[in-house]
């Protein structure tokens, strides 16, 4: 009998196993092969403008140009003609686009977009249609191509004929949006094109590649960047303006805009470096993107299958080879794997702390000669991140020291004078960002405008950006948003919702099997998409904000947490994450994007965190540590550090895996007790104090710089001259006259002026 239910037990734990590793996702993947970067191959980007149901059109742009160049191409394809034969053609088709028809303008920019796409009909291999789009979208430019698409795109919006139509249609579908495509679609090549640089590149590309990214980021375009013609197109289009708006291309194109102009997370890198120099700052201490690639992915937390399985195993005695496959897990999971082993077996007879053979001679290999390295470098590091700490974390923890040991007061200069290797490990470690450089620099100028005069401010093109979009910034914040929950996996789709589909569903809808499988593959890819676009957008733009100057990076900040920033994000992970990254869309970019979006708008704010904790994020995030991606399991850890010290002692007690994680892969601040929940920051009664400060403080930053909130009159000079002012004329009610001398009785002769009083001395 005991056997018979033994093995009733055994088939029911298996059928459970198996249910579960088919709606979650089996934990036993191996690491996921990702390599994290400002964008894919060209060819997959390119690849992602297009939906399958506008795999027709490719067709119809080919016959377009062919129609045309036939006449004027004298027999030879496009691929055999000569540079000054091209530019002829690509006049034609320019003084095209000027003509009144819109079908024969569809014609023209059809042929344009054939082009754009590489004249593949006249290919062989992949190769040659990447080469001849570099090479047509260069010279489209040099014609003056782009500036004409961007008048073209004005028209299209704004042309009301179509803009009614589409709103009398119950439902709008693809040929609705087919001229605004056909531009977009050229105008997103060309950007994302001739941002990238090719190892078979002209060398006078260059300067035109530079011409480029300065002409959209000028205020060419209406009097605005480029890039806030885009935005107000998101805005027009999550208002019901443009419904027929073929939002996915205006999202890449928005996207790639922005990387083009500002540059990607490289050239973030090097901005940090130029910046920290020019304000006298050390230098940072390593290189963040190089550390976060050479770490390596841990094994996820263990479920309540696993665990039930460990505690069935206790008791049971036998020896374990311990196999690493590197010498770094083997420094810096020893503590990790033990405490499984002691979880998993109490009786293990082994000798703590031996080296297991295999161990020992991948340590050997590892190692350095000794004579090569100094001496403190003979073992691994654990640590991947430098220690940093802050001059207010050094300021607190000499005031706590001093009352804890001295038990009087002692000014900071003289406490470090008698006891110098009391805080010398703080200094060393001392990290000054650059947000507080320009946070300290702000209240000097907010203390004392006149005196310091008028601050220089740097026209960059993230600065001129901001400016041209700082009145309508909190419109263009909650469009993103709107489009983002939209497009989001677990969003039901209601009544009032964005429809986010309207440039891919097809005139009529599918009559097979095949062709509904095909339409439903085409949907979620389109939403994949638009996350993708939305996430990599607003991780670049907060990022740039806070190197050009923090305020500009808190104001963004502050407006998405005010339009639920945070829950939206918290709904997007609250999915099977497994099989939400492992299919082949490429989602585990959005994922970490969106993970360090939440880092971002989350880190030292303690009301922010507590969002996080009342939303009840540890449970989402720590299914996110399920995907074994070094990247996107650092942010998430990140993010579980932030709140472990309002989660309880029990939590921490319950989770010992990740809070090993979290030491082992997160930068450790010294003082940080983010481990035990005794920090000082953390009272409740603090938390509205700090977001209504740091919004006042937003204010009179804008206010100061672009003068958002209040006119220039309260720094304008008074009027003392009698005569000056009696003589300005001041318009009066009409009924004024008839109670002025009511008013007088009451506002003037009914209180008594104590003259006496101005002689005496303020106090």
């Amino acid at each position: 009998m005991e056997a018979a239910g033994g093995s009733v037990a055994s088939r029911a734990k298996e059928l459970f196993r198996n249910q579960r590793r088919d709606s979650e996702g089996s934990l036993d993947f191996p690491n996921l092969e990702f390599e994290y970067g400002d964008s894919d191959s060209i060819v997959a980007e390119l690849s992602e403008l297009y939906s399958y149901t506008e795999e027709p059109e490719f067709a119809a742009n080919r016959d377009c140009f062919e129609e045309d160049f036939a006449i004027h191409g004298k027999g030879k394809k496009w691929v055999e003609l000569e540079e000054d034969e091209h530019k002829s053609y690509l006049m034609r088709l320019l003084d095209g686009l000027e003509v009144i028809s819109r079908e024969r303008r569809l014609k023209f920019a059809r042929a344009i977009l054939y082009l754009a796409q590489g004249v593949f009909e006249d290919c062989y291999t992949e190769t040659e249609v990447v080469h001849w789009a570099r090479h047509n979208v260069f010279l489209l430019y040099e014609m003056g191509m782009f500036g004409a698409l961007v008048e073209l795109l004005n028209i299209e919006v704004d042309h009301s004929q179509a803009c009614s139509s589409s709103l009398r249609k119950p439902a709008i579908s693809l040929a609705d949006s087919t001229e605004l495509r056909v531009l977009l679609n050229i105008m997103y090549l060309m950007v994302e094109i001739m941002r990238r640089e090719g190892e078979d590149d002209r060398p006078e590309w260059s300067l035109v590649r530079d011409g480029f990214r300065t002409e959209l980021s000028s205020l060419v375009y209406n009097g605005e960047p480029f890039a806030v013609l885009l935005f107000s197109l998101v805005n027009k289009y999550c208002n019901g303006h443009i419904p027929h708006c073929p939002i996915k291309k205006v999202l890449l194109l928005l996207w790639k805009t922005i990387l083009f102009c500002f540059g990607g997370f490289e050239k973030l890198q090097e901005l940090k470096v130029e910046k920290r120099a020019k304000l006298g700052l050390p230098p940072l201490l390593e290189n963040s993107i190089q550390v976060t690639r050479t770490l390596r992915a841990t094994s996820p937390p263990a479920s309540a299958m696993d665990i039930l399985e460990q505690q069935q195993k206790r008791g049971r005695r036998g020896r374990r080879v311990l196999v690493k496959q590197d010498s770094l897990d083997i420094y810096c999971e020893r503590d990790e794997t033990r405490e499984e082993e002691d979880e998993a077996d109490d009786g293990d007879g082994g000798i703590e702390g031996e080296v297991d053979p295999l161990e020992r001679e991948a340590l050997i290999q590892e190692l350095p000669p000794p004579g090569l390295v100094p001496e403190r470098w003979l073992f691994p590091r654990c640590l991947p991140w430098a220690t940093k700490v802050r001059e207010r974390d050094i300021e607190e923890f000499v005031e706590v020291s001093r009352n804890d040991h001295f038990d009087y007061m002692m000014p900071l200069g003289l406490c470090m004078a008698k006891n110098p290797n009391l805080v010398n490990k703080y200094f060393y470690h001392k990290y000054v960002s650059i947000a507080e450089v320009q946070s300290k620099m702000e209240e000097e100028l907010q203390k004392s405008p006149v005196s310091l005069g008028a601050e220089e401010v740097e026209q960059t093109s993230v600065e001129i950006l901001y400016q041209s979009m700082l009145y309508n910034l909190p419109q263009y914040m909650i469009a993103l948003l709107k489009i983002q929950l939209a497009a989001a996996p677990t969003s039901k789709t209601k009544t009032d919702s964005i429809n986010i589909l309207a440039d891919l569903l097809p005139e009529e809808m599918p009559n097979t099997v095949l062709q509904s499988m095909k339409l439903g593959i085409d949907v979620n890819r389109h939403k994949e998409i638009i996350v993708k676009a939305i996430s990599a957008l607003m991780l670049l733009l907060l990022k740039h904000l806070k190197l050009n100057h923090v305020y500009q990076f808190e104001y963004v900040s502050q407006h998405l947490v005010f339009a639920n920033c945070i829950p939206l994000i918290l709904k997007f992970f609250n999915q099977s994450i497994m099989s939400y990254v492992t299919t082949k869309n490429r989602n585990v970019f959005s994922c970490i994007n969106l993970l360090r979006i939440l880092n971002k708008l989350t880190k030292w704010k303690h009301s922010r965190i507590m969002m996080l904790v009342v939303f009840k994020s540890a449970p989402i995030l720590k299914r996110v540590l399920r995907a074994e991606q070094a990247m996107l399991q650092l942010y998430a850890l990140k993010l579980l550090k932030f709140q472990t010290k309002y989660l309880g002692r029990q939590w921490r007690k319950s989770n010992m895996k990740i809070m090993s994680a979290i030491y082992h892969k997160v930068r450790h601040r010294l003082n940080d007790d983010w481990a035990y929940g005794n920090d000082i920051d953390a009272r409740p009664w603090d938390f509205q104090a700090e977001e209504c400060g740091l919004r006042v403080n937003i204010e009179m930053f804008n206010s100061r710089r672009y003068g958002l909130h209040h006119t220039d009159l309260e720094f304008a000079p008074v009027d003392n001259c009698l005569q000056s002012v009696l003589g300005h004329h001041v318009s009066l009610p009409e009924d004024f006259r008839y109670s002025y001398e009511l008013w007088l009785d009451r506002e003037v002769f009914a209180h008594p002026i104590h003259w006496e009083d101005l002689l005496q001395p303020l106090t």
